[in-house]
């Protein structure tokens, strides 16, 4: 019954049960008949809001008990329009030159009817990724580009190709994902995965509503998921993941994280040397250190900035780290290399210190043991209790503080690996929503004239600083701070003039990410009658959100949990006003509000102490995630958090 579910959804495998994934190679595939496949293009009306629709999308994988593998990839795409045409006139393939073969079995651009437009690429370039022109010592990436001609609305364009791994990262270690639902109309997709029957793969299903067929033949075991019609998922504002919309596959060897660690372990033995010019430095940088914690700052500052970080992916170059001393000659390091020579130095410093796997999105998945999880690095350094015990650090976030780390990583799956080959799974901190905070204060005096002078200050910290100190991360000329306190000043009140700038040092970690100036002669006023119009400033968001919660109720009812760290985030903003006004002035002052949800909490105050006038809005939200369902508490919170839409308040002057 299986095998007709599989020859019913295509019509285009040769045999209902193959004992064996197809083999296919630039000759053809024995397993799918093109033309049928080509009559399955659809009419372009029907789907006025897409570029491309895919008629075909199929893999085709083959591991080894040893690593080794070969995947195959086909896609056919039918183009739509011109946005279309766009998006695949172009493609490129990456591997990796010194493990992998690549082969391109065919690209060409045809009709629904099987008319070749043309039979292969108008040009094609093979090179080296971007990071081997930067640092060839890091990677053999390869990418393969080619150009198509003819690739035209209503045209279809069918290309495979083959990669085969001829040298695994890690022995015994093989893995591939797969997405059934990948956000356009999907017509048919195929998945084969060919493996020994003497090895047992980890497949994760999720929310695989069709049925798989395995077949066992001449010692080799083919998975195959066949399904048809996969419609687009339209994506929905806070969509979280996992969900139970999104069809996705995973295999995998049946290696463990110790198998990892214990690999690893092996790879950077001996890697922690220092040599004599690396000695010398590192007493040079830490002279001036008066506890261990000052110790550790400094070379914390040192590695961090003072050697250029090479964004690399650590599946294409490899995991074996550069040692310490050629690190120090050419002063740049991948995120491994930067680790393990922070690492060394710290070990000398007398403490443990140990290298920490993960994925610099966050995204690993502690119960799918592979390699292929993990594309960063950073480091655990094991500090006396007195200290504050172990802290995390990574060493290519030249930005981020001793002792924090970039927002991505917090709360993600790593495993930290000790020398030994022993490890430790480990969940990263996650800093708390009041220390991802932002504050915004404007205090001064509002003249009878209508002119405002006073103190304008902006200060950040955890997750919120980043912006301020990439803005500030290096030097300005007197033309340039002339430039920039006017462009705050009239970004406060529009029409200010400003002085007295103060900036912060972003590549300072120890400096608090604070900016203040001086504000003069505002014109906040405009006239109605016998009363006056204040304006207030930008500075003082409101939040308010009907729009989004209109969005919200026309795409009812809801498919996707919420994520309601994507809704605010585990943030607080604070925005207070404190005005002077002229004696006798009197404000009318709007309603106070304060709301409070699952998804955060919003509060905003207006009053008037004798001639001070005090506008406070404050904003938090929370991590997590909610069922779709409760998608109409969200709505119903928006909506109450727009009512505080003010945007002016009248004063009325002494009679």
């Amino acid at each position: 019954m299986r095998s007709l579910v599989v020859a019913a959804l295509f019509a285009l495998v040769a045999r209902p049960a193959v004992s064996q994934a197809p083999r296919i190679t630039p000759s053809g595939d024995p397993s799918v008949r093109s033309d049928t496949i080509y009559k399955l293009a659809v009419t372009p009306a029907d789907y006025p809001d897409d570029d491309y629709v895919y008629l075909l999308d199929d893999g085709v994988l083959r591991f080894e008990p040893d690593g080794r593998s070969s995947r195959t990839y086909r896609q056919i795409v039918q183009i739509l329009n011109q946005d279309g045409a766009e998006a695949w006139g172009e493609q490129s393939f990456s591997y990796s030159g010194g493990s992998e073969k690549l082969t391109v079995n065919w690209i060409r651009v045809v009709r629904p009817n099987g008319e070749v437009v043309s039979a292969k690429p108008a040009h094609e370039q093979e090179s080296l990724a971007p990071v081997a022109f930067d640092a060839p010592v890091y990677s053999d990436e390869k990418v393969h580009r080619v150009t198509l001609s003819g690739v035209a609305p209503g045209t279809i364009v069918d290309w495979s190709y083959t990669v085969e791994r001829l040298k695994p990262l890690v022995p015994g270690d093989y893995y591939s994902g797969w997405r059934v639902t990948n956000g356009v109309l999907t017509r048919r997709s195929r998945l084969m995965v060919d493996i020994p029957v003497s090895v047992t793969p980890r497949i994760q299903e999720r929310n695989v509503h069709f049925k798989r067929l395995d077949v066992e033949s001449h010692g080799r075991r083919v998975y195959t998921w066949a399904t048809k019609d996969v419609q687009k998922i339209e994506g929905e504002p806070f969509a979280a993941s996992p969900n139970t919309l999104s069809v996705h596959i995973d295999v995998a060897a049946s290696i463990t994280w110790a198998d990892l660690a214990r690999w690893y372990a092996g790879l950077s033995a001996g890697r922690y040397a220092l040599n004599p010019a690396l000695e010398s430095q590192l007493a040079e940088h830490v002279k001036d250190a008066r506890t261990l914690e000052d110790s550790l700052r400094a070379v914390h500052r040192w590695v961090s900035q003072d050697f250029r970080y090479v964004s690399l992916s650590l599946g294409i170059g490899g995991y074996l780290p550069r040692m310490p001393a050629q690190v120090l000659e050419t002063r740049y390091g991948d995120c491994k290399d930067k680790a393990t020579l922070f690492i060394a130095l710290v070990r000398r410093l007398g403490l443990k210190a140990y290298p920490v796997l993960l994925s610099a999105s966050g995204s690993a998945d502690s119960t799918l043991p592979t390699v292929q999880q993990f594309d960063h690095m950073i480091s655990a350094v094991d500090r006396p209790a007195r200290n504050g015990g172990r802290i995390y650090l990574d060493l290519t976030s030249e930005l981020t503080p001793y002792g924090e780390l970039p927002p991505a990583e917090e709360g993600s799956f790593v495993l930290v690996v000790h020398d030994d080959g022993t490890f430790e799974e480990v969940t990263l901190p996650e800093t708390p929503p009041s220390a991802n905070r932002s504050e915004t204060r404007i205090v001064g005096e509002l003249n009878a004239d209508g002119h405002f002078t006073g103190r304008y200050s902006e200060t950040k910290s955890g997750g919120l600083q980043y912006g301020l100190r990439r803005a500030y991360a290096r030097v300005f000329s007197k033309d340039e701070l002339s430039r920039l306190t006017q462009a705050l000043a009239n970004g406060v009140f529009s029409g200010a003039s400003g002085d007295s700038l103060r900036l912060f040092d972003g590549r300072d970690l120890q400096a608090k990410p604070q900016v203040t100036l001086t504000v003069r002669d505002a014109p906040v006023l405009s006239s109605g009658g016998g009363t006056r119009i204040f304006t207030l400033p930008t500075a003082l968001p409101n939040f308010a959100s009907l729009g989004l919660a209109s969005q919200l109720e026309r795409r009812k009812p809801r498919r996707f949990p919420i994520d309601i760290g994507a809704v605010i985030g585990p943030i607080e903003s604070v925005s207070e006003l404190r005005m002077t006004l002229p004696v006798g002035w009197k404000a009318e002052l709007p309603p106070n509000l304060t709301e409070s949800s699952q998804f955060g909490t919003y509060s905003a105050e207006y009053a008037q102490d004798g001639r001070e006038l005090r506008v406070t809005r404050h904003m938090s939200g929370h991590r997590g995630t909610a069922p779709p369902e409760a998608v109409d508490a969200l709505i119903t919170w928006l909506r109450a958090i727009s009512k505080d839409d003010v945007k002016f308040i009248v004063l009325q002057p002494r009679e």
